[in-house]
């Protein structure tokens, strides 16, 4: 005999759209606390896909669908199993369905499955030759186009996707492939006024920084966009002399001969000097952190700083910098 909870499951399958929609809001309230969640997990054979198949209906049906499936994958045994059943390609299918209205809350689901490896994997399409790195490019051109939308920015947490993939060797390959042009497109949305896409933008940069050895090259290729994004959060709030800007970059000199706003976030500001410190490790990154005046910005910068971990950065960096090229510069 049936269970109370396989019952209300059989219900988001009806043909009558009001009991489906009455259902489909109980069981999303289901996944609202502890007890719910580990009472579903037991039927999730039946709940993921029924709630799946939700998705591509109207919002007052998908919405609570969606919100239940980011509920339920915050689990990483369910979100295992719905990386199984195939949840990222059903996920991808709606969110690039024409009119799809739940835009924010299928990208907030993807981030829930990327915190896996397997879930990553999945969204990088391993295996597939053909269409490798398409889901990605897709997600990436979304993330750069919606800034401006006037219904918030539905896009946002592509971000902490972005930062998922990149902790693996796979996904940062692919970000770092210059005939794609991933990462210099991400790059440029460190500018946005979102503390989200800021933080996911340098997070994912640092994470694609521990490729320098192997693919420094490639990091340098877009160097016009690296430095100004890893080094204009570390430069203080300092307006710099001339002399110091003449010898910088016409997109660093520039931004820094006039106010700006500091980045405030110190996990940001970590970030960038983590990077920073990945990229000088290779000598070819040196001479090129060297001729962008970049010591100087981080003797500027260290100068401002209070916070400790932050200024332990500075410090890990300032050691790889002493005495190179037969000069030296000091954070310490």
């Amino acid at each position: 005999m049936a269970t109370e909870l396989e019952e209300l499951l059989g219900f988001l399958s009806s043909p009558s759209p009001p009991i489906k929609k009455a259902a489909v809001n109980i069981v999303r309230d289901y996944t609202g606390s502890e007890d719910g969640l580990k009472s579903l997990g037991k039927y999730s054979s039946v709940a993921v896909p029924s709630l799946s198949l939700l998705l591509a209906e109207k919002k007052e049906v998908s919405e609570p669908a969606a919100e239940a499936l980011v509920n339920l994958s915050q689990d990483p045994d369910l979100s295992a199993k719905m990386i199984e059943m195939g949840m990222i390609k059903t996920v991808m299918d709606a969110l690039y369905k024409q009119d799809c209205d739940i835009t924010h809350l299928l990208v907030m689901l993807l981030v829930n499955l990327t915190q896996l490896d397997v879930g990553i994997e999945s969204l990088l399409q391993h295996g597939d030759e053909k269409s490798h790195g398409l889901y990605i490019m897709k997600l990436v051109r979304s993330f750069c186009a919606s800034t401006s939308e006037q219904n918030g920015d539905p896009f946002e947490h592509v971000a902490s996707i972005l930062v998922n993939i990149s902790k693996k060797e796979e996904g940062r390959k692919l970000l770092l492939d210059p005939k794609r042009g991933l990462l210099k497109q991400i790059i440029r949305q460190f500018d946005s006024p979102g503390p989200l896409r800021k933080k996911g933008v340098s997070g994912t940069i640092r994470n694609c920084c521990f490729e320098a050895e192997n693919q420094l090259q490639n990091l340098l290729l877009i160097s016009e966009f690296l430095w100004p994004a890893l080094l204009l959060p570390v430069a203080g709030n300092k307006i710099y002399s001339e002399q110091d800007t003449s010898k910088m970059p016409l997109e660093l000199g520039s931004a820094l001969s006039i106010e700006r706003e500091t980045v405030t976030d110190p996990e940001i500001r970590v970030q960038a000097l983590d990077a920073i410190y990945l990229l000088v490790l290779q000598e070819a990154g040196r001479r090129a952190f060297w001729s962008v005046n970049g010591p100087r910005i981080l003797q500027v910068g260290y100068e401002d700083e209070e916070n400790p971990q932050v200024m332990e950065a500075y410090e890990r960096v300032g050691s790889l910098l002493i005495h190179e090229d037969g000069a030296s510069t000091q954070v310490s």
